[in-house]
This record gives structure tokens, C-alpha cells and sequence, in this order.
């Protein structure tokens, strides 16, 4: 714990300072142009991957990058959606998913989740995309794994376009979806086409959208 106050403490002293101006703007309103879904994972920092500044990005983070679909009980997810594209009115909703991913790994290799209740209900939001991995063939087991993570950002691209305030944006022109994969160790992002349906290097197709208006 104290490596994160004395972290706070150098944020109040040196980088506070430097954006100044930007947080007395930021104080009373906020108009990010993007909501960004990532897993919860301690390596993946949004800001970090997309080196946005505060403001930039309205966030949300949860055990394997799950959009339940919409549902007659609405949770936290799903308000945060609602918000960010009513509201907020953002033009774009990253959801990113990110390799050696814990919540992935489990569902691939059956891990026995009795343990952890909360855990495995959760990820029955991942299911669609458990079948459909199941339904192929891997050279082994981390092939598996990996190929989970993608079936993950697809089912959940799916589920996202459930939202009634999704569904409105994209009727309406003004939202674009993108499904991205992101690699802790080299650092580089596959973005999902929805066009040809496959994952394709972002840095190379930096165009690549999964669902467009």
C-alpha cells in the first residue's frame, strides 16, 4: 500500500501540476469520444495501450471483457453502456479483450470454478463463445486458450447490440463498434473485421471496424 500513496503523492506533486488546466476543464463535465471494455486484468491499462489523457475515455472493466445481454434486470454493465451512448453520446465502443487471459483460460480448459460461485456465473455471458470454440479443433492447449479469448470478443460484440441505446446508435448512424485483442508481451492489438470475419493486425489495417454505421 504504500508504493500507491507514495504513487498518489508524486501524481499530486509533479503530474497534476502539468495538466493543470486540463482537470479545472474537466472539473464540471466530461466528453469522452469513446467507451472502452477491457478485462480487469492488472496488464491491461487502457489509457496506457491507447496513451489517452483523462477525459478521453469512458471505461469499463470487468473479469473477461463481459457485455451481458440486455436483460429485464439491468446491472452495472449495462447502466454503464446506456449511459455512455445516451448520454455521453460516444462515437465508438472498443471491447478488448487481451492474451493470457485468466477468465478466458478457465472456460477453455473446464477449470472447475465450485470455488469461486460468483466467478462462474459471470462467465456464463462467455457461453456463445465457449461453444464455438469447443466446436473446433487446437494444436494445444494455449492455441486454445487464445482462440477463446477472440470467440469471447465476438460473443460479446454480439451481446453489446442487445442494448437498446446500441441498437438506436447504430440505427441512427453515430456509433461504430470494434473488437480488439490485445498481446501483454509484444504489446500489439488484432482488431476483428466484420467484414471478412477474422482478426487482422490494427497497426497494418488501422481501419478495421467489426461492426460500422
Amino acid at each position: 500500500m504504500k508504493e500507491i500513496i507514495d504513487g498518489f503523492l508524486k501524481f499530486q506533486r509533479e503530474a497534476f501540476p502539468e495538466r493543470a488546466r486540463l482537470f479545472k476543464d474537466l472539473a464540471t463535465q466530461q466528453n469522452p469520444r469513446a467507451l472502452f471494455i477491457s478485462c480487469s486484468d492488472s496488464r491491461l491499462v487502457p489509457e496506457l495501450v491507447t496513451q489517452r489523457e483523462p477525459g478521453d475515455l469512458f471505461v469499463i472493466r470487468n473479469a473477461g471483457n463481459i457485455v451481458p445481454s440486455y436483460g429485464p434486470e439491468p446491472g452495472g454493465v449495462s447502466a454503464s453502456v446506456e449511459y455512455a451512448v445516451a448520454a455521453l453520446k460516444v462515437a465508438d465502443i472498443v471491447i478488448c479483450g487481451h492474451s493470457n487471459c485468466g477468465a478466458m483460460t478457465a472456460i477453455a480448459t473446464c477449470q472447475c470454478l465450485d470455488h469461486m460461485p460468483a466467478v462462474a456465473s459471470w462467465l456464463r455471458y462467455a457461453e456463445s463463445g465457449r461453444v464455438v470454440n469447443e466446436s473446433r479443433s487446437h494444436r494445444d492447449q494455449r492455441a486454445k486458450v487464445d482462440a477463446m479469448v477472440r470467440e469471447n470478443v465476438i460473443a460479446q460484440l454480439a451481446n453489446i447490440q442487445t442494448h437498446p441505446s446500441v441498437r438506436l446508435a447504430l440505427e441512427e448512424k453515430r456509433l461504430t463498434l470494434h473488437g480488439w485483442v490485445y498481446d501483454i508481451e509484444s504489446g500489439a492489438i488484432d482488431a476483428y473485421d466484420g467484414t471478412t470475419r477474422t482478426f487482422v493486425s490494427l497497426a497494418e489495417c488501422p481501419q478495421t471496424r467489426a461492426v460500422t454505421c
